[in-house]
């Protein structure tokens, strides 16, 4: 969804606003839908953009508070500009002025989390964490969340600097909006962005000042520039030529360098071994639902499943390349246990060189929560409740801590 307004190139406040439309519809679709079926008979799901029209229109009014002529207006202005559906413009009106006076009501009555997310998912989170905990994570899933940032210098002071907070696992969280690039310290590459869970798997290595890491599927970067500002002689692998450009601008700016190798994880052979590897599996990401909520719409039940294949491969190679007394990181962004506790034990059960090593209260910030019964990470979008929603949640992450004994 980033590159969806690159072209035509939109003002940043309209890009914004652009943005907060489609992140809002794709969150609460079930909602959205709920409201406008109740006002039309047919909806016009297959003429022209007139359905996703009406449903950015009712975005607009229910959830980001745009005056009702506005919101209006614009849909109508829309409707008729595509050749397909100028005949529409008298729906839309009438539709989205019932949405303005009576959709509030209709929406009240709605169970949000169980309408906007699909049911197999919620069905899933249920049998993993139980019901109640299931209900928690589909409602912060829909929240959008904070900025997080992860620093090279003093936290405390960043976040004073910033108008933020230091949150128990040492990130910086910021309420701010807008262009990340309008912030001080990013211009000379003082912090970047990474979420709070995203940034606790490079630090579960420990000490790694002067210690060779290998980083696979490393970019956009965030856990290679964590490693090198920590002192490790880091490689990054990246299997793509345009991810790989992103990794080396971001650490660029944030003047750090790594050994950067364009290569797929999986065939990676540098004819060495590592003190630390750490492996950033591609997965259904479905612990990042309020950063990413195109996610709800795209997965499909058998995704993890498909994606757990890949995963086995990636962590084997990645085996491989871990010295006799080094660490291996395994991790994830998804929620789903194929790809995380299934995995590890798939692995250990076949690698008996490797055992794992049990995460500490003291790995995690003190956040004892974080920590699984067998002793590997696992953070939820619920974990960490805020008076302020938005300042609350964290993505959800699992990580695995082994060792190669043999």
């Amino acid at each position: 969804m980033e590159t969806a307004f690159a072209d035509p190139p939109l003002e940043p406040r309209d890009r914004a606003f652009a943005r907060a439309i489609a992140s809002t519809v794709l969150r609460r679709l079930g909602e959205l839908e709920a409201v406008l079926g109740s006002f039309v008979d047919k909806p016009p799901r297959t003429q022209g953009q007139a359905w996703p029209i009406l449903l950015s229109g009712a975005a607009q009014l229910l959830f980001l508070e745009t005056p009702p002529h506005a919101a209006i207006s614009l849909a109508v202005d829309q409707v008729r500009a595509d050749r397909r559906t100028p005949h529409l413009a008298g729906l839309v009106n009438a539709v989205l002025r019932k949405v303005a006076t009576e959709g509030a009501a209709r929406l009240a009555a709605l169970d949000g989390p169980a309408v906007n997310v699909p049911g197999w998912l919620r069905e899933r989170w249920s049998a993993a964490y139980g019901a109640d905990a299931a209900r928690a994570i589909a409602v912060a899933s829909l929240r959008e969340a904070a900025l997080d940032l992860s620093v090279k210098g003093d936290a405390a002071q960043w976040a004073e600097l910033l108008g933020g907070i230091v949150v128990p696992t040492g990130s910086v969280r910021v309420a701010a909006r807008g262009p990340v690039e309008d912030l001080a310290g990013y211009g000379e590459g003082a912090w970047w962005v990474q979420d709070a869970a995203a940034a606790l798997p490079a630090r579960l290595l420990g000490p790694v000042g002067g210690l060779s890491v290998a980083d696979l599927c490393a970019a956009p970067g965030g856990k290679t520039a964590e490693l090198a500002a920590s002192g490790a002689r880091v490689t990054a692998v990246e299997a793509s030529s345009a991810r790989i450009g992103r990794l080396s601008a971001n650490l660029a700016r944030l003047r750090l360098e790594a050994d950067v190798v364009l290569a797929d994880a999986a065939a990676y052979n540098p004819g060495r071994t590592f003190d630390a590897v750490l492996l950033d599996a591609p997965c259904t990401a479905t612990g990042t639902i309020r950063r990413h909520p195109d996610i709800l719409r795209l997965k499909r039940p058998d995704d993890a499943a498909r994606l757990a294949v890949d995963q086995a491969r990636l962590l084997d190679a990645a085996a491989r390349l871990v010295r006799p007394g080094g660490q291996l990181i395994y991790c994830t962004c998804s929620l789903e246990r194929e790809e995380g506790p299934d995995q590890i034990a798939r692995f250990l059960a076949v690698a008996h060189g490797f055992r794992r090593r049990p995460l500490e209260s003291r790995d995690v910030g003190g956040c004892a929560e974080f920590i699984s019964p067998d002793g590997d990470l696992r953070t939820l979008p619920s974990h960490w409740p805020h008076e302020t929603p938005s300042m609350a949640g964290l993505d959800g992450f699992f990580a695995a801590r082994l060792e190669r004994v043999t």
